[in-house]
């Protein structure tokens, strides 16, 4: 039988007396020296040994782990593609064949040719845990920028790759986070941004500040990189540059936190020594590039548009001539872009995807037959060319991979999966349900199909509610494994989320971060009063915001959920500000130093609002020692005062992955592992892991 926590023997946690005065409360912060980096402070490290050794043990004694790995294993070895981009005739894309470890990227030189590797980054380590993050090819298809990603930290060093021969350039760029090179037209070089070499021992934890733009020309040092932008009196805004598809134009983006509020700077790159022209400034609205021709630009923006608009900007003369194109709607707009001289909108309709196609004057054109009800990414490409590709998905269906005709818009398979299970399986629906406020919820619920729900079944209950994204319906593996176990699976689009633009958003943030919370409990009262599952069933997961989610609901409702499972979450609202990326945040979260701001924040911080006294569910923290997004000192911190707090017998543990970060780059094999401890944890407490044991071992 697996121990309680009274059986549990935590280590012994350092409690010091740090305490910091803000706005005449004295905040004590006991564990502040978990914030320090593992890998400088042998300390540390060796509190994160102890604590993974007590975790491991625990993890080994729970049932049906290892039906549930190989039930894992199974659902993920399927043969996965990625969005395929063309240049020069050529075809780019990767995949993976099931269970590699990352995948792979490809090259047809015709839409149906034999493929050709040409990197795998299943070679760069022993431990799978390097990664290809972005590529880009460029005009002719003849060069590949590509960005290697190793052990799951945020920075990326960028290489070249010659495609004829497939060997790798001597062009090496270092200290890149967010941005991809973008070819100059006539592949000479590319234009990235990066910040500044760190500090020795700042690596991982030093706030990112002062990004640049440069330009790149291939065969030479980085050193000798041409300055492009930068905009030194803003050490906190971020610039981003993107060539259009005719050569003509850099458009630079610059922003300064996670919200969709960005400048637009333009450089004509047909003029020598021209110097970048401010269109748009202030930092006040969404403007997002759909195509241009010449000096006629199409933008996707929130300008006088909530749920985003199309318009066509002039920006020939002494200021841009702003024309309406497509009109807002009362679905949202996602985005918009223009392939074979049509503009492509993608919106969502109650969390759902619809395509929309319409000439560059707006007038509709048709309306995409997608597969199902489900997500789409994709309909990228070239302005001039016929064709365009897009990935659906859904809850029961893995990605597969269309080919788009523009001009018949016929959409023909290029890459289906062959997966271990059957999709008619599965029942998948939408429900809506209210908040505390009365605001109508979209929830999915999913499930094998005979499910029997009269006592309620064990629920997996997964959110995020924040920073604009908006929770659409996507295939999991691990979310079928536990529907295979004979559980539920819910997913609720909380305000917070971009599901309705951008009021849904703000209901979601700031002074109204709280109906956030509110959302996630009314889903799971919901869920209950259904009678989909009981109190005793019901687990919550979520990660990064979404870990600040359950942190902060398990705090104000224990007595709510059975388990529960924060992952790289931000559980420390009082600093958050003060680590890597940490400062892009406050858009969502506001300013710990400004009174009205912490006010909000202390009230909900999952580290300070642990409280004696009430039975806590089932606790099991994720986060990773590479993570140098979200930091885990916030999930060493808050598991330290969890397991010091006299909050009930059931355990209180954390898992910590060695060379992992936020969660991007994870090897196939450490996911898998995780999910099995994940999924054994939360089966153990809402009942479902041992009557699931015999079901999942047979499979289907």
């Amino acid at each position: 039988m697996p121990l309680s926590a009274q059986a549990l023997t935590y280590p012994k946690t350092e409690r010091g007396t740090v305490a910091d005065v803000q706005f005449g409360e004295a905040v004590k912060d006991p564990y502040r020296w978990l914030e320090n980096d593992v890998r400088q402070d042998p300390k540390v490290r060796e509190w994160v040994t102890a604590e993974n050794a007590v975790t491991d043990a625990y993890l080994k004694t729970l049932p049906g782990r290892e039906a549930i790995a190989q039930r894992l294993k199974a659902l993920w070895n399927y043969e996965r593609f990625g969005l395929p981009r063309k240049s020069g005739g050529r075809y780019f894309y990767t995949r993976n064949t099931g269970l590699q470890n990352q995948a792979v990227l490809y090259v047809r030189d015709t839409l149906n040719g034999t493929p050709r590797l040409l990197i795998d980054p299943n070679l760069w380590a022993k431990d799978g845990a390097t990664a290809l993050s972005d590529w880009n090819p460029s005009e002719d298809g003849k060069r590949i920028v590509y960005s290697i990603q190793d052990g799951g930290t945020d920075w990326r060093t960028l290489k070249v790759l010659d495609v004829d021969t497939g060997k790798v350039m001597t062009d090496e760029i270092k200290f890149v986070k967010t941005s991809n090179g973008s070819w100059a037209k006539d592949g000479s070089g590319f234009y990235y941004s990066r910040f500044p070499e760190p500090a020795a021992g700042d690596t991982f934890q030093a706030v990112n500040l002062n990004s640049k733009l440069y330009f790149h020309r291939l065969g030479t040092p980085q050193s000798a990189d041409r300055l492009v932008y930068e905009t030194p009196a803003h050490p906190k805004w971020g610039h981003y540059g993107s060539v259009t598809d005719d050569g003509r134009w850099l458009v630079i983006y610059t922003s300064e936190g996670t919200d969709s509020r960005n400048d637009i700077t333009l450089l004509d790159l047909t003029k020598p020594g021209a110097t970048p022209q401010p269109l748009f400034t202030g930092l006040k609205n969404n403007w997002m590039v759909a195509g241009n021709e010449g000096s006629d630009f199409w933008f996707v923006t929130d300008l006088e548009a909530p749920r985003l608009r199309v318009v066509k900007v002039a920006v020939a003369g002494a200021a841009p001539v702003v024309t309406p194109v497509i009109a807002e709607d009362k679905a949202t707009l996602q985005g918009a872009g223009i392939v074979g001289g049509k503009l492509v909108a993608e919106y969502l309709v109650d969390a759902k995807s619809e395509v929309r196609v319409s000439g560059l004057d707006g007038k509709p054109v048709r309306t995409v037959a997608l597969p199902g009800i489900g997500s789409v990414a994709g309909f990228g490409g070239k302005q001039d060319d016929s064709e365009t590709f897009f990935a659906f998905t859904s809850f029961n269906t893995p990605s597969a991979i269309y080919r788009y005709d523009i001009a018949s818009g016929k959409a023909t398979p290029w890459a289906m999966p062959k997966v271990a299970f059957d999709p008619a399986n599965y029942v998948v629906e939408q429900r809506f349900y209210p908040s505390k406020d009365g605001t109508k919820i979209p929830l999915f619920v999913v499930h094998k199909k005979g499910l029997n729900l009269d006592k309620g079944a064990p629920t997996m209950l997964y959110a995020y509610g924040g920073f604009n994204i908006s929770m659409t319906p996507s295939f999991s593996p691990a979310n079928l494994a536990w529907m295979d176990m004979g559980g539920v699976y819910a997913q609720a689009s909380l305000r917070g989320g971009g599901e309705y633009g951008n009021a849904w958003h703000d209901a979601g943030r700031l002074q109204n971060k709280q109906n956030v919370f509110d959302d996630f409990i009314a889903a799971g009262e919901y869920l209950i009063a259904q009678g989909i599952t009981t109190k005793g069933k019901l687990a919550i997961r979520g990660g990064s915001n979404g870990g600040l989610l359950v942190g902060a609901v398990v705090n104000q409702r224990p007595d709510l959920f059975a388990a529960a499972l924060p992952a790289v979450g931000v559980m420390d609202m009082l600093r958050f500000d003060r680590f890597t990326a940490g400062r892009y945040w406050t858009d969502d979260y506001g300013y710990p130093s400004k009174e009205a701001d912490f006010r909000v924040l202390r009230a909900y911080s999952p580290y300070h609002n642990i409280a004696d006294g009430k039975p806590y569910p089932a606790v099991l923290v994720t986060t990773a020692d590479t993570d140098d997004r979200v930091v885990p000192g916030h999930s060493f911190k808050y598991t330290a005062t969890l397991q010091a707090a006299k909050v009930g017998d059931k355990p209180h543990l954390i898992r910590i992955e060695t060379r992992a970060g936020h969660g991007s780059g994870k090897p196939t094999d450490k996911i898998i592992e995780e999910y099995t401890d994940l999924w054994a944890f939360a089966g153990k407490w809402t009942g479902l892991t041992t009557a699931a044991e015999g079901a999942i071992a047979g499979g289907q």
